[in-house]
């Protein structure tokens, strides 16, 4: 059994989504709040169809809430974080039985607070530049000279997260993404019972 793990989605088809790739392989979906939608919404139930009520889903309050009642901490090997900012590829991890797969929410992905704790955690799921496949790309860049708002962005951390001059604008849809990590994870532990 694999842990889909949402930190603070946004949007409620993306999870409806997830929870149906989560039903289609045993996994557990945890959501962590503040949710940006109430777990009643229609786009929700229509992305999920009729999976979500065999959706095996528990929801959190916040991170301190879901790390203390599955008895994890943020550092634990338990744990991997999926963030575009780590130069470890998820195909370069490891993954067992139980393991905990978080991804951020949809605007801003996993806070960098969460990520600093833990950077030997981080993976991401390799993608071609912003240059290459964004044509207005130089649009959504930080002005020159400007520092980030963002600590990591300036700096290195422990040596996994990418270079500053590489951030990335551009990322898979949430669906996709935990799809494609959790089906690696499934491949590494052998599709057990399907």
């Amino acid at each position: 059994m694999m842990n889909v793990v949402l930190y603070e989605p946004e949007i409620p088809a993306n999870t409806g989504n997830i929870g149906r790739t989560c039903v289609v392989t045993g996994s557990v979906l945890h959501l962590v709040g503040p949710l940006g939608f109430a777990l009643d919404d229609h786009m929700l139930h229509r992305a999920g169809l009729g999976y979500w009520r065999s959706l095996d889903v528990r929801v959190y309050d916040g991170w301190q809430e879901f790390l203390q009642v599955n008895g994890l901490t943020v550092d634990d090997a338990r744990i991997h974080y999926l963030t575009k900012k780590a130069r470890r590829t998820y195909a370069e991890a490891a993954y067992a039985d139980g393991d905990y797969l978080v991804f951020g929410k949809e605007s801003s992905g996993i806070p960098e607070e969460v990520l600093a704790t833990a950077p030997e955690r981080c993976e991401r799921i390799p993608m071609l530049p912003d240059a290459v496949t964004i044509k207005d790309a130089g649009t959504w860049a930080e002005p020159a000279g400007k520092p980030s708002a963002h600590p990591i962005l300036r700096q290195d951390i422990c040596g996994n997260f990418i270079d500053p001059d590489d951030y990335r604008i551009s990322a898979l849809n949430l669906s996709n993404a935990a799809a494609v990590v959790l089906y690696e994870a499934l491949r590494q532990t052998g599709f057990s019972g399907m």
